[in-house]
C-alpha cells in the first residue's frame, strides 16, 4: 500500500508500482493514522511511504515504520524521503533492517529501482540509497574512534554498493573490477570492522548496516 499526503504522488506512485505484473497496490493512505489503519485492514506485503506527513510533517513514516516493526513484523517498508540526512536512516533501523528501505523521493521517477526496493523488502532484505550510505560512511569516518577509518577509498566505494544490495557481480561491473577482486575487498572490510563472515550477500548487507546505524 502507499501513503502520501499528497494525492498527486499517491496516484503516482500507485500507477508506477501497478504497472510492474508482479505488484498489486491493495491501499492508499493520506496521513500516519490512516497508514496504521489500513494495515490493520489490508495486511499488505510492503508499505511505500512518504517520511514527512500530517500532522507534524516530520518524521510520520518512520515512526510508523518503528510502529508496524512491532505490530505487523512481516510488513516490509519503504520510506521516501527528500532529505539525504543519516539520523533518519539511523532511526529507521534503530531496532533492525530487515524488511526496511529508504530510498530518496527522486527514485519515484526511476520505476525500476522502487519496484526492486519493494520486491527486495518483502523477501525480508534491506536496501539504502546510495548517497544515504555515502553520507553514513563519511559521518562514522569522522570518527576518530570508528574502524571505518581504516577502510581505504575503494574499501568504501565497496561498502556503499554491498549496502545497496548489490551482490558481486554487480558491484564489479559498477567498479570495473573483478569479482575476485570484489570478494577480496569484503573479505577485508569485514575484518576490520570485526563483522563476522556470512554466506549470504543480503545477510552481509544487514550487518553492515547495522554497524554503521550504531549510534
Amino acid at each position: 500500500m502507499v501513503a502520501d499526503d499528497s494525492l498527486l504522488v499517491r496516484e503516482g506512485v500507485r500507477a508506477l508500482l501497478t504497472d510492474q505484473t508482479d505488484l498489486d497496490v491493495v491501499g492508499l493512505a493520506a496521513d500516519r493514522e490512516e497508514l496504521i489503519d489500513a494495515v490493520a485492514r489490508l495486511t499488505p506485503d510492503v508499505v511505500v511511504t512518504d517520511i514527512s506527513m500530517p500532522p507534524t510533517y516530520s518524521d510520520e513514516g518512520v515512526r510508523a515504520a518503528l510502529e508496524l516493526r512491532r505490530s505487523y513484523p512481516q510488513t516490509g517498508v519503504v520510506v521516501l524521503s527528500q532529505y539525504d540526512d543519516p539520523a533518519f536512516a539511523t532511526a529507521l533501523l534503530q531496532d533492525g533492517v530487515a524488511r526496511r528501505a529508504y530510498l530518496l523521493k527522486e527514485r519515484v521517477a526511476q520505476p525500476g529501482q522502487l519496484a526492486e526496493a519493494v520486491r527486495s523488502v518483502a523477501r525480508g532484505d534491506s536496501v539504502i540509497d546510495p548517497r544515504i550510505v555515502e553520507s553514513m560512511v563519511a559521518t562514522r569516518t569522522r570518527s576518530s574512534g570508528s574502524a571505518l577509518r581504516h577502510l581505504t577509498a575503494r574499501e568504501r566505494e565497496v561498502l556503499s554498493e554491498m549496502a545497496t544490495g548489490a551482490n558481486n557481480a554487480t558491484i564489479a561491473g559498477r567498479l570495473f573490477i573483478t569479482v575476485r577482486a570484489v570478494e577480496r575487498h569484503i573479505n577485508s572490510i569485514f575484518a576490520k570492522l570485526g563483522l563476522a563472515e556470512e554466506g549470504d550477500v543480503h545477510r552481509r548487507v544487514r550487518a553492515v548496516l547495522l554497524y554503521l546505524a550504531e549510534v
